[in-house]
C-alpha cells in the first residue's frame, strides 16, 4: 500500500475516512469513481485524490453519494458517531 506524499489539507473533514473505508473494503479509486458516476456524480481521478487528501471541498450531494458508494452512514463520514 502506498503512503501519502503530502500532509492532509483542511478543505474537508471526510477525506481521510473516505480513503480509509475505500481501502478497507478493497476498492480502488477507479471503482469508487464508477460508483459515483452511477449515482450522477461526475468526479475525475484528480478530484477524488484531492478530496481524499482534504485539498478540495465536498458538496452535500457528493457526500451522500460517497456514503452510499462506500456503504457507510453520513454520520460516520462526518465523525458524528464517535
Amino acid at each position: 500500500m502506498r503512503t501519502r506524499k503530502q500532509a492532509l489539507g483542511d478543505m474537508n473533514i471526510i477525506g481521510a475516512k473516505v480513503e480509509q473505508q475505500r481501502k478497507a473494503i478493497g476498492m480502488k479509486q477507479k471503482d469508487l469513481l464508477a460508483q459515483l458516476q452511477i449515482r450522477g456524480i461526475d468526479l475525475n481521478a484528480s478530484g477524488l485524490s484531492k478530496l481524499e487528501g482534504q485539498l478540495r471541498g465536498v458538496a452535500d450531494y457528493e457526500l451522500k453519494a460517497i456514503a452510499e458508494s462506500l456503504n457507510v452512514s453520513l454520520e460516520w463520514l462526518l465523525g458524528c458517531d464517535e
